[in-house]
């Protein structure tokens, strides 16, 4: 169980978050300069050295998201032109691809942070910039809508790269694309003119997500842990039936994959800060607001608490809560973890996603007057950054190119670079990683320097 620390204050990180952007800043410009963009994009690192591994290329979007996020923190300049000319170059295949459901994750990270920074007046940019983002996102939201499998008239989800039978819990986080486009005022337009409202698919694929990958210990089977979460969900596309868990990334279907559930502890939240934003008449064909927040708000609570009972004290967790070498830990959860074990490898990208899960969601509570509550969560957010600032899982070596060190990208397929002398994956990077440790240290700098709010759909 982590170890909350009720002391701890935002402002305390500040220095720890200042080193952190110092060291960020050279190894983005040293992967910039040694990066041949037809080597594919950089994923995760070996032996120090950041290296393409093709699958979805789900990750270049954070490559350049992540230079954005420097130059939101220390306006730096080189890091806006790298981040700026990456987005324009790169990144508009990402808009269309239809094969995919990272729109969220790309484009979010590049297109949509580049107009959040216009928005607050941080850029110098012209009218036409902005139409430029904002059509770069209208567009990807639709086409990450369509891909879509209606189960029923109430529930349907954006399927996975599996195909129309595949809900992955992932995308729970790629839902900013469609925010921002609904807010955008944007459609997806299907056969015969029929408008297909982005709203309705954000709350049909939240309710599904919710309804089958999320566990609230009622009995549904033998392994029906409060707050657990399945990395995949299948189902019969002919009648829209539900058939099994899986896992694409996780040990078993009857464990929590980490990094899934860090996706959904950080997506609920963030999708409920930009319901808040959204007038009450406008939801009422969904349940209205309050019952949608309700529902998202057990979502998170479900698997904050979950988070909390079953991570190390730190709170870095391993790779899977199953894995069958945790065994040989014995009480693992009760101490910090070592990412330098024999047996299993910890995973602190899914720590940087989480944290920032449980700040969101500890200020929505505080908003609506549950201090206690919002307080816990608060805590236990900043507790696992403080863990992550500092060594040994910040990289302040200016030779590895990686921040984040001991991230995971996919342990049963063995892509993970094991290094000589040891048994498991450790001390290695991955983009994703890179990228929400940035965020999340940001997310907490605004809270401590009474800069605007950190949303991924900024200022209206």
């Amino acid at each position: 169980m982590i170890k909350i620390d009720t002391e701890l204050t935002a402002s305390a990180l500040g220095p720890a978050i200042d080193i952190l952007f110092e060291a960020s800043g050279p190894k983005i410009a040293t992967l910039q300069r040694r990066w041949n963009d037809t080597d594919g994009t950089p994923v995760f690192t070996v032996e120090g050295k950041y290296t393409s591994r093709g699958w979805t290329e789900w990750t270049q979007g954070f490559q350049y998201g992540s230079a954005i996020l420097q130059y939101d923190a220390t306006d730096d300049e080189e890091m806006l032109r790298i981040g700026r000319d990456g987005t324009l170059r790169l990144m508009a295949p990402h808009l269309t691809h239809i094969g995919v459901h990272d729109h969220g994750f790309n484009n979010v990270s590049t297109y949509g942070n580049l107009r959040r920074l216009l928005k607050e007046g941080r850029l110098p940019a012209t009218e036409w910039e902005g139409h430029f983002y904002d059509l770069a996102l209208k567009a990807s939201g639709a086409v990450q809508a369509s891909r879509w499998t209606q189960l029923s008239p109430e529930l349907g989800f954006i399927y996975s790269f599996n195909g129309p039978h595949s809900l992955f819990s992932d995308t729970i986080r790629s839902l900013r694309v469609l925010a921002l486009s609904h807010q955008l005022g944007h459609r997806l337009m299907g056969e015969n003119d029929r408008p297909h409202f982005l709203l309705s698919r954000i709350f049909q694929h939240a309710e599904t997500t919710a309804r089958y990958n999320v566990y609230y210990g009622r009995g549904r089977d033998i392994y029906d842990v409060p707050g657990r979460v399945v990395h995949e969900s299948i189902f019969n596309t002919k009648d829209g039936n539900y058939r099994c868990a899986s896992s694409q990334q996780g040990y078993s279907p009857f464990s929590t994959w980490t990094r899934g559930l860090s996706w959904i502890l950080c997506g609920f939240p963030e999708q409920m800060e930009f319901i808040e934003t959204i007038s009450d008449n406008e939801l009422v064909p969904y349940g209205g607001k309050r019952q949608i927040l309700d529902r998202f708000l057990e979502v998170s609570l479900a698997v904050a608490d979950f988070t909390i009972r079953e991570t190390p004290t730190d709170g870095i967790p391993y790779w899977d809560t199953g894995a069958p070498g945790l065994v040989y830990l014995g009480d693992y959860n009760d101490r910090p973890a070592d990412p330098f074990n024999d047996y299993e490898p910890v995973d602190s990208s899914a720590a940087a996603i989480g944290a920032q899960g449980l700040l969101r969601l500890g200020r929505y509570l505080a908003r609506h007057g549950r201090n206690e509550e919002a307080g816990r969560y608060t805590a236990a957010g900043l507790t696992i950054s403080r863990t992550l600032f500092s060594e040994p899982y910040l990289s302040l070596d200016p030779v590895h190119e990686g921040l984040l060190l001991h991230t995971v990208y996919h342990r049963p397929n063995g892509w993970d670079h094991i290094p000589k002398g040891r048994k498991i994956p450790c001390g290695e990077s991955a983009m994703w990683g890179d990228y929400h440790l940035l965020e999340l240290a940001l997310y907490i700098k605004r809270l401590c320097t009474g800069a605007p709010y950190l949303t991924f759909f900024g200022q209206s």
